[in-house]
């Protein structure tokens, strides 16, 4: 299947288009998922052009109710049919059409997942949010360890790469509001085999996402850790670090917190007693020190607070 987008002008604006035919099974998931990433407002037009061979019609009521002020053209491989039709109105939109960025193929059911526990309970505005890979997805006590801070958000997931989460800036970040952003991302980046400057670029691209949105936010970056298990990315992992704590100091109301150095033995070795077995991934005294080091940063923080030793379930 291919995607395509385009403006609401190329489209009327009184009317919605639903289609009367159906689609494949299991497309509605992913249509709604679509729908989600391209930030279809209630006031946008959604057109649906072609066959499907089997399936419901919710897919374009999914598509419908989702928000942002575009809206979306959907074309199944086969031939498109010439026109979709409201009333008299005839629309004949001629997108060019694209397939769906590998970012959103690997992470829809992440983003959906965290759409479904925004309906159940949403987390609310003006708090700490912290974003990245599975370090940040598996810190379960994330709220327990900064109690002090009224409103914590936790959307990490695993496997992430900065540029992910460049990519999903909105649906991760700006829409809940925050006052405050960490970002924990990059190693993965690396492994990936992306350089130390485009880990830069996609982090400079996401405060500006960010900021476009929610210009007096404050962001912090999380230093890249030094794992066991990569140890042959050390150099890089360091070059990351200096480049965005050189960059970030460049920015208003941009921080950089070193969790690097305190994980780093006398021998400049990284600490393997903070580590699971994995060599990749903190256990309980590796989270210790990053809530001692990112307490300073937050506001309301108090380090003289007493630090509870909290026993953290594993995914």
């Amino acid at each position: 299947m291919t995607f395509a987008t385009t403006t609401p002008a190329a489209l009327p604006t009184t009317s919605r288009i639903v289609s009367r035919r159906r689609a494949p099974a299991g497309l509605t998931q992913l249509v709604a998922a679509v729908a989600l990433w391209a930030g279809l407002s209630s006031g946008a037009v959604l057109a649906e052009v072609g066959n499907w061979p089997a399936g419901t019609d919710a897919v374009a009521g999914a598509l419908a109710h989702s928000a942002s002020p575009r809206a979306a053209v959907i074309i199944p491989p086969a031939t498109a049919l010439p026109v979709a039709a409201v009333g008299t109105a005839a629309v004949a939109p001629a997108p060019v059409a694209a397939t769906l960025p590998p970012a959103f193929v690997r992470w829809q059911s992440s983003m959906a997942a965290f759409a479904k526990a925004d309906t159940e309970r949403h987390p609310g505005n003006d708090g700490v949010l912290f974003v990245g890979s599975s370090t940040i997805r598996m810190w379960t006590n994330l709220q327990q360890d900064f109690r002090q801070v009224p409103v914590i958000i936790n959307r990490g997931f695993g496997g992430s790469t900065m540029a992910d989460c460049d990519f999903f800036a909105r649906e991760l970040v700006t829409q809940y509001k925050p006052k405050q952003v960490l970002v924990y991302a990059g190693d993965n980046d690396l492994a990936e085999g992306r350089s130390p400057s485009q880990v830069l670029d996609s982090f400079a691209h996401f405060v500006r996402s960010v900021r476009a949105e929610l210009p007096g936010v404050k962001i912090s970056y999380i230093s890249i850790k030094p794992s066991p298990s990569r140890l042959s990315l050390m150099p890089k992992i360091r070059e990351t670090n200096a480049l965005i704590s050189d960059y970030v100091q460049a920015v208003p109301d941009l921080r950089y917190i070193d969790i690097f150095n305190p994980m780093l033995g006398a021998d400049g070795m990284p600490r393997a007693e903070l580590f699971l077995g994995d060599r990749l991934h903190m256990n309980d005294a590796g989270y210790q020190i990053w809530q001692n080091v990112i307490a300073a940063h937050l506001p309301a923080a108090n380090p003289a607070l007493p630090v509870p030793q909290l026993a953290r379930a594993r995914p």
